[in-house]
């Protein structure tokens, strides 16, 4: 998935092609972009992820979690772009490119998708989990693993 410009909020999200839902990767990675929102306007940033969350929404405990996650690490979601790593101060690479890798039991289960993205800041991949809407065709955020702690930037490293 490429990005010219990342979304800064619901309606830029929607003008989007990803946005159609159409493949479970676009939303993995609409979600990665809307997060990259979310140190400039918190709101906006919920927002988008409220839509790709689609019929569960977005539930006071998943915000809390994704402010504790985001709380002084705004690098994060910006590590999942390609040219992105700690030396740089997760400065990706532009057009702005996130690529998803599958295994084989990504499907698995019915209607339900794993899917995996390197981080420049982590040893392993992290998984983002998501559920087809077979009603519309439409793949929604069921879960993801991304916000987990990686290597802070060289810049707030004391020791580098």
């Amino acid at each position: 998935m490429q990005f010219e410009k990342l979304p800064t909020n619901l309606t830029e999200l929607q003008a989007s092609p990803y946005a159609s839902l159409q493949k479970p990767e676009y939303a993995a990675g609409l979600f990665v972009a809307a997060m990259c929102t979310y140190p400039q306007d918190v709101n906006a940033a919920l927002e988008m992820v409220k839509f790709l969350k689609g019929p569960d929404g977005l539930s006071v405990y998943q915000q809390q979690f994704l402010r504790d996650r985001m709380q002084g690490a705004d690098y994060k979601p910006r590590s999942f772009f390609k040219g992105a790593t700690p030396d740089n101060n997760y400065t990706p690479t532009q057009p702005y490119e996130i690529e998803f890798t599958t295994t084989p039991y990504s499907f698995k289960d019915e209607n339900r998708a794993v899917l995996y993205c390197k981080s420049g800041g982590a040893d392993s991949p992290r998984a983002v989990h998501l559920r087809l809407k077979p009603s519309t065709g439409q793949w929604f955020l069921e879960d993801q693993m991304l916000l987990g702690d990686i290597r802070i930037p060289k810049a707030a490293d004391p020791w580098a």
